[in-house]
């Protein structure tokens, strides 16, 4: 089982190193051609777009590795794109409202981006749930990779926030129609007819999805959404640049490792022999993703202003000092994030969803305390510190968890 694992992480990982990489590489141009005012812009209205997108299909696509029969996969499918159409729907609502409350035009291409991204989200579980490893590669490349390379020459032609956001828009879209093959049984149209009692006992058998998960997930997008909220109302748009392009580049390793282990690690714990086997895949992925994490805050608290004012540029030289109080919280997440998907497969999500809530506590009294005492420096310090013990437990109940759903079938073979 280990070596699967190993096997399928580094399938994903190959697509993932370019996928993340391009952004890197490209870094330095994109923030010399768009200034901080625009990032701040953009990352306030995608974290928008991305809290309601988290929730896009109420994470019924999370339960589609549950489902080993196709027709019933399909139908969890069909259940999915109906929940999709209605959410787009309702952020149609919202972004017009937005546009016409800013003056905005570009607010009202809101359902846009929550489309993008959440067909990204659902269409990635369905290569998820048939172990596509390669296509899930090529998907990161062309979501990630081609999103900098347009926001790049949108930013030559378009510039401001309108080009931040169309290049991140159209990645997406192409990620999504990568992501699409193949259909389901019966193919895309059939999805559309599915009877409605048929998708009422599939809402039914995941009704575990939306009523725990979908909180859970809500609230942990909801974290960046109201931080770029407090931080521009605070500072400024400037500010909010510099706090986004901070976390944008600090969370990339983890979303280039951990993304990979995390979809590898999903089906496997799903699809364990025992629950001793489970256990030991989340221990190994744990001490693995500690093992990288630790060096990388390292050099962050030692270099984080350097390195920073170097390769971007001295405009953002005070991001290097948010990643130097970030990086204890930055380390913490990259191992955390991965091991999002253990309470999917353990059934825990009522668990889990306890716990976010107080992690949210958590995180919003550093933030806000922070800033009160030292501006935009002590929230990031602040966040660093609050989150030490939350983390600290969570990782220790994830270590010492007994109540895996396969403990009952060990117990029955023994």
């Amino acid at each position: 089982m280990t070596t699967g694992l190993f096997k399928a992480t580094a399938t994903l990982l190959t697509g993932s190193v370019a996928a993340h990489a391009l952004p890197l590489v490209l870094g330095p141009a994109l923030t010399r051609t768009y200034p901080p005012e625009a990032f701040g812009q953009f990352a306030l209205l995608w974290a928008m777009a991305s809290n309601i997108a988290v929730v896009g299909c109420a994470r019924y696509e999370y339960a589609l590795p549950l489902e080993r029969s196709e027709p019933d996969a399909a139908h969890l499918m069909a259940l999915c794109a109906q929940v999709l159409g209605a959410v787009i729907l309702l952020s149609a609502g919202v972004g017009g409202a937005l546009a016409w409350h800013h003056h905005a035009g570009l607010y009202g291409l809101l359902p846009l981006a929550v489309l993008s991204l959440a067909a990204t989200q659902w269409l990635t579980m369905w290569a998820t749930r048939a172990q596509r490893f390669g296509l899930l590669s090529g998907a990161r490349l062309v979501q990630y990779g081609g999103g900098a390379v347009l926001q790049l020459l949108l930013g030559w032609w378009v510039g401001g926030m309108a080009g931040l956001f169309a290049g991140a828009v159209a990645a997406g879209l192409m990620a999504a129609m990568l992501l699409a093959r193949p259909a389901p049984v019966g193919g895309w149209q059939k999805l559309l007819h599915t009877p409605r009692q048929t998708l009422r006992n599939m809402a039914l058998r995941h009704r575990d999805f939306p009523l725990l998960n979908t909180p859970h997930a809500f609230m942990g997008a909801l974290q960046d959404t109201l931080t770029l909220l407090a931080v521009t109302a605070w500072s400024g748009d400037a500010a909010a640049g510099l706090w986004a392009m901070s976390l944008r580049y600090l969370k990339a390793p983890a979303s280039l490792l951990g993304g990979a282990l995390s979809q590898a690690l999903y089906p496997r714990l799903v699809q364990a022999p025992n629950a001793q086997a489970a256990r030991q895949a989340v221990h190994h992925s744990m001490r693995a993703l500690a093992a990288m994490a630790l060096p990388l805050a390292a050099v962050l608290l030692l270099w984080g202003p350097d390195l920073f004012a170097w390769f971007f540029g001295p405009r953002w030289s005070a991001a290097g000092e948010l990643a130097r109080a970030l990086a204890p919280y930055i380390a913490l997440h990259f191992i955390a994030s991965p091991l999002a998907v253990t309470t999917l497969a353990w059934k825990a999500q009522a668990w889990a969803l306890r716990l976010a809530v107080v992690g949210q506590v958590a995180y919003f009294s550093g933030l806000l305390g922070g800033l009160a005492l030292g501006g935009l420096t002590g929230a990031a310090w602040g966040i660093s510190a609050s989150m030490l013990l939350y983390f600290g437990y969570y990782f220790w109940a994830l270590a010492t968890w007994k109540d895996i759903p396969h403990e009952g079938r060990d117990e029955s073979l023994a």
